[in-house]
């Protein structure tokens, strides 16, 4: 039974002159500069009409009049209606394409639905076994929750119960209040075992990070773990120990798993135990992570590969300039514990970090480290969190495979 919203009240948003080439591009986010004027009384996630400054239509967005994207467009055909049918086939398209690039003798655990690349702004879907956990991050996602859970219950097969972790600072710009708890079926379990390319993790869903696990690193793992049998590796902001796994399963001599959180870090502890691995090869420290670094190197420690995979330091364009200096830092520690011919996998999940900053903030690093690298590929988010052609914003996930010089 889908339960369908109370009507909306019909209004249009007016842009200002010249305001309209990215909607015309169909990027999908509309921000309160650009605005001229509203027409009528929308609500926080009414749909509204987009117009042009002369009038012409174009686009269907969600309301948002406490964000500074004051509208997400929902779509850009005009004979589209946005009702519960329009979810439904947005959602069946998402699944599809799921079913169709991910096997399950590789994961049962991917991202269902990936907000605007999937047409669906402000809308996470990921799961884990036989449990969905969504995000819903936009006024307009918040007004259609009921029929997105409702059509999920329907579309999604073999699943125990789905549950909300609609718990991050987004929200506050929307005007939102944070929501976390189970939306259908049985309340999940405290932590859900997934596997991965042969490795077992065990998933925080009601607390983790993100929806509990990275799941957009499942490719980095299986490419770290290509790179090592027999090497000693680094894994700096560790979280609960994912490359650990996989290094050590694919024959790593030994791994040092590093994160300021203990909690994360009695996961990785865990992770080890259940892949049957021998507690000997990992060791664990708790602390900051531009700490540590400071202190191994003064130890004269080297590995033969290091992770960085570091939280988002950019989360506003004001703070690009400080979170380069924290790149530019973590990175030249890192190339300086390098041995020679070693390997150094270092990413950042900040979508406005552009890859080729990045890459100037990695080359800069290795030239004050004294070191000469090479990159060896760019790496980025696995296909289930795809980039919309015209959001590139979706393309938030970026790495490098840097090999430094023997000599």
């Amino acid at each position: 039974m889908i339960n369908i919203p109370e009507t909306f009240q019909p209004a249009s948003i007016t842009l200002k002159p010249k305001r309209e080439k990215s909607l015309r591009n169909r990027h999908p986010w509309v921000f309160s500069g650009a605005i001229a004027r509203v027409d009528g009384q929308p609500r926080p996630g009414d749909t509204v009409d987009v117009l042009a400054a002369d009038g012409r239509w174009l686009a269907w967005g969600a309301y948002s009049p406490h964000s500074q994207i004051r509208v997400r467009a929902w779509s850009f055909d005009q004979a589209e209606a946005i009702d519960p049918v329009f979810f439904e086939r947005r959602l069946q398209q998402a699944l599809d394409l799921r079913q169709r690039i991910i096997s399950s003798a590789v994961t049962n655990a991917c991202r269902l639905v990936a907000g605007e690349s999937d047409g669906l702004p402000g809308l996470i879907v990921d799961r884990y076994d036989r449990w969905v956990v969504c995000q819903f991050l936009s006024a307009g996602t918040e007004r259609w929750k009921s029929i997105i859970v409702d059509y999920l219950n329907d579309l999604v097969s073999n699943r125990l119960g789905i549950y909300e972790r609609s718990d991050v600072d987004v929200r506050k710009k929307e005007g939102l209040t944070p929501a976390t708890g189970p939306l259908s079926g049985a309340e999940p379990p405290d932590q859900v075992d997934i596997q991965e390319n042969g490795c077992r993790y065990r998933v925080d869903i009601k607390g983790g990070h993100k929806t509990g696990f990275y799941l957009d690193q499942r490719d980095n793992r299986a490419c770290v773990a290509a790179y090592a049998k027999g090497a000693d590796m680094l894994n700096a902001f560790a979280y609960t120990g994912g490359f650990a796994v996989a290094a050590l399963k694919a024959g790593a001599a030994h791994v040092v798993n590093i994160d300021s959180s203990a909690s994360a870090l009695d996961l990785a502890r865990t992770h080890v135990a259940l892949n049957d691995l021998d507690i000997a090869r990992v060791d664990h420290e708790t602390g900051d992570v531009f700490s540590l670094l400071r202190r191994y190197r003064s130890d004269a420690r080297s590995f033969d590969i290091i992770v960085l995979d570091p939280p988002k330091f950019v989360h506003a364009k004001g703070d690009l300039i400080r979170a380069s200096r924290g790149y530019k830092d973590i990175n030249r520690l890192a190339f300086e514990l390098l041995r020679p011919g070693g390997t150094l996998f270092t990413f950042s999940c900040s979508g406005l970090m552009g890859r080729d900053l990045f890459q100037k903030i990695v080359a800069d690093a290795a030239l004050d480290a004294g070191r000469h690298a090479v990159i060896l590929q760019w790496l980025n988010q696995s296909p289930d969190h795809p980039t919309a052609l015209n959001f590139p914003e979706g393309s938030y996930l970026k790495g490098l495979v840097c090999r430094v010089n023997e000599s």
